[in-house]
């Protein structure tokens, strides 16, 4: 079997099935499947947005993965492209994504905005205006 290689996003989330169903209603990612483990929750579930695949993983001691904690800090976060930031900022408000800042044009040749989802995830949505 080749191996097509690329980078897979992990997002670890407290609530698999709330995660799965927020990205798809709220950004517009594409659906895929969500695995339950012996115990009958969720422990693995993908959504899919241009051609990138997105791993949520639950959290687990056994694997030593925490989802964000609460605070404002992050060490790391998710910059999508999409055709049109402000249709999608509005997609994204109103089906319940909150926004911390607003579309604006950046000085390096985009306009973007951040949103956060339930799980703390900051990501952050631009549209290349150069």
């Amino acid at each position: 079997m080749a191996i097509h290689e690329r980078v897979i996003p992990l997002l670890v989330c407290k609530n698999i099935q709330t995660a799965h169903d927020f990205l798809v209603e709220a950004f517009g990612f594409e659906p895929g499947g969500v695995e339950n483990g012996p115990d009958g929750r969720p422990v693995h579930g993908e959504v899919f947005f241009g051609g990138t695949e997105i791993w949520l993983h639950r959290v687990t001691a056994e694997h030593d993965v925490a989802a964000p904690p609460d605070t404002d800090m992050v060490s790391a976060g998710l910059v999508v492209h999409v055709a049109d930031v402000d249709a999608h900022c509005a997609r994204a408000r109103e089906a319940g994504a909150h926004i911390e800042s607003e579309p604006t044009d950046q000085p390096y040749g985009q306009r973007e905005y951040e949103a956060r989802d339930p799980e703390g995830h900051r990501w952050w949505f631009a549209t290349p205006t150069g």
